[in-house]
């Protein structure tokens, strides 16, 4: 059963209570840590991206497009629609050979509010390419090109890519392919269903892949790992969570968020995963739960929480911008 993991102050006053479960696993799918049950099953969503990239990686596609950190760590991201995002992703269909007309995501606006409004300011519309998961599917496009499929309708579960990609998914969390469930995420790609313990198996994995015995999938994820803590601002951007998190620890943690309130971590060079979810979904109470358990467990001293803290405000802000309540950890 989901516990108390953050409460919802208004003027001081308790209005809201959000619940949910946490758990850290080793390589040795060891429980290290827990609140609530880590056998709680969820959808994996966005936290798969690290490990839905890898049949490009592993397919020696890095170096036959020639892919700059910033482009892979864009295909790992939910990235917030900047600037920087959408050139960086047109940068990158432009290397594997498609148009952003070949994205199947869906237009979505910006996750980084900011970008948004500077759409509408200029009577514009946003597009698929502002979609937060622009990247993922890029990456799509990218193993159909260096693997020669087919590309019409490639996020459909029973494409070759993605079977590949559930291939992994199983490797990697441990799972049989058959013990998977399968959903359909907001951007229209396959996501998996299973126990949060399984998505932390799997982030302890990426955490230290030379323990991983097959050889081109360590490096693949070694790939994949760098690429993410040396271009955080690519796997979600200002202000957001993964970047501030892995920025201020100099990439000793690995983060990754996702929708409804999913959010996963990887201690780096340690060889432990911790994956996180909020019952009711809030994104929000994700933030000062993670970070709470970052110090519990001393992966975050105190200047580094505090300096997270300092840049994720946990105040909440009524319409005129006015901090009228607060979001604490209830453990």
């Amino acid at each position: 059963m989901a516990v108390e993991l953050v409460y919802g102050f208004r003027n001081g006053q308790l209005e809201n209570v959000y619940r949910g479960d946490a758990v850290m696993v080793d390589l040795n799918n060891d429980l290290i840590y827990e609140l609530g049950h880590g056998s709680k099953k969820t959808f994996w969503r966005s936290s798969a991206k690290p490990f839905q990239v890898l049949p490009f990686v592993e397919a020696g596609g890095i170096e036959h497009f020639n892919i700059s950190g910033q482009e892979l760590a864009l295909m790992c991201s939910s990235h917030g629609g900047e600037v920087g995002h959408i050139e960086t992703a047109l940068a990158l269909l432009q290397k594997i050979g498609f148009s952003e007309s070949y994205l199947n995501c869906g237009p979505a606006p910006p996750m980084f509010k900011p970008a948004g409004m500077e759409i509408l300011k200029q009577r514009k519309q946003w597009t698929q390419l502002h979609n937060c998961c622009s990247g993922k599917h890029s990456g799509m496009l990218a193993i159909a090109a260096i693997k020669g499929y087919d590309v019409n309708e490639y996020e459909n579960i029973d494409h070759p890519l993605q079977q590949e990609v559930l291939a992994i998914t199983a490797d990697v969390t441990g799972l049989r392919k058959e013990q998977i469930g399968i959903g359909v995420d907001g951007c229209g790609a396959p996501i998996f269903y299973m126990p949060l313990f399984n998505m932390a198996r799997a982030y302890a994995h990426l955490s230290l892949p030379k323990r991983v015995k097959e050889k081109k999938r360590a490096e693949a994820m070694q790939t994949v790992a760098e690429a993410m803590v040396s271009h955080p601002w690519y796997v979600a951007g200002t202000g957001r969570l993964d970047t501030v998190l892995m920025q201020s620890t100099g990439g000793r943690i690995l983060a990754k968020l996702v929708a409804d309130g999913v959010y996963c971590v990887s201690i780096l060079g340690e060889g432990r995963g911790i994956a996180l979810k909020i019952e009711c979904g809030v994104i929000k109470a994700i933030e000062p739960a993670i970070v709470k358990i970052l110090s519990i467990l001393n992966y975050i001293d105190h200047r580094e929480e505090q300096q997270i803290k300092d840049q994720l405000d946990f105040s909440i802000y009524n319409h005129r911008e006015e901090a009228i309540g607060e979001l604490k950890p209830a453990f």
